[in-house]
């Protein structure tokens, strides 16, 4: 093994992280030839085979994936070394690529991430948002926001904020259809939900826990297109609070009786947590989280 330059190493850590050469070059603001000729470099440099390819991108292999955990640990290292010679005033850099659960996404960190993104020039920001579990192991992504309460030791474990959620129905509907008074009243209406069998994590299954045994009549994989079809008078839904509280045509139904709670969390990788990117991204979603307490909680629903 003959030694090798320790800037390949971005080249490295970019191609697993997009796990796309045309992706790691556009992160690296150079073009995908110049990415092949690194990673090939590197690979002939360590006498190791970092990815497998294949018509879907690069695949980490066991030695890659050993590889990232350290080339991780030299990107912090670099990173602290630059802020302290800097007093601390070093900008933030780099590419940090988050993943959200749809409604998070859309109707509370899509207004707000712009902010940050605006204050930080240096630092690149990838928002992904998706209907499925995204992979942090995998390096699909940098964090994610998630209602996972399962634990791992190989990922780091914030809570953002406690969110309620409430069936909400048109105003339209309500004066159209027999009133819902006590639980029981609701088998007199239609429900909007999500698709069962497409439920990718246990906290999207409302309807298990309001009306155990009910079917929704119209059913999407998307908050949005759930919301759509109540503001069109089609039936009832489950939705947060922060969500639904920007339309006056909503109105919550036996919010006492009705309603449930659940906790967003910030997941990182355990090696990736104190990187400052990461950190600087977890302290702005917590900090804006907290600003919209009162939009979480709907607590004037309950009192």
């Amino acid at each position: 093994m003959r030694s090798f330059s320790w800037d390949d190493l971005q080249f490295f850590l970019a191609v697993a992280r997009t796990g796309q050469l045309s992706a790691a070059a556009r992160k690296l603001r150079t073009n995908h030839v110049t990415v092949s000729r690194r990673i090939d470099r590197l690979e002939q440099s360590l006498a190791a085979r970092l990815f497998e390819r294949n018509p879907r991108g690069y695949v980490l292999t066991a030695a890659g994936e050993k590889l990232v955990e350290r080339a991780e640990a030299i990107e912090r290292e670099a990173a602290g070394v630059e802020s302290e010679v800097a007093g601390g005033t070093a900008p933030v850099s780099g590419v940090v690529r988050i993943s959200t659960l749809e409604g998070f996404g859309n109707f509370f960190l899509a207004d707000r991430l712009p902010n940050l993104a605006q204050s930080l020039p240096a630092l690149s920001i990838e928002l992904l948002i998706i209907q499925q579990i995204v992979s942090l192991s995998r390096r699909e992504a940098d964090m994610s926001v998630t209602l996972s309460t399962a634990r791992t030791n190989s990922h780091h474990y914030e809570k953002i904020s406690l969110y309620r959620l409430f069936l909400y129905a048109s105003r339209d509907y309500l004066e159209r259809h027999p009133p819902v008074r006590r639980k029981a009243d609701l088998a007199n209406h239609r429900i909007i939900g999500y698709i069962e069998d497409m439920i990718f994590t246990p906290g999207l299954d409302y309807h298990r826990e309001i009306l155990p045994g009910a079917r929704a009549f119209y059913q999407s994989s998307s908050i949005h297109a759930q919301l759509a079809a109540t503001r069109k008078g089609l039936g009832l839904c489950v939705m947060p609070h922060f969500m639904a509280r920007h339309y006056p045509d909503l109105v919550p139904v036996i919010p006492k009786e009705i309603h449930l709670e659940r906790y967003y969390w910030c997941i990182a990788h355990q090696d990736m947590a104190t990187a400052p990117r990461i950190r600087m991204l977890t302290d702005f979603i917590k900090t804006e989280a907290k600003k919209a307490e009162a939009d979480f909680h709907g607590q004037a629903l309950l009192d």
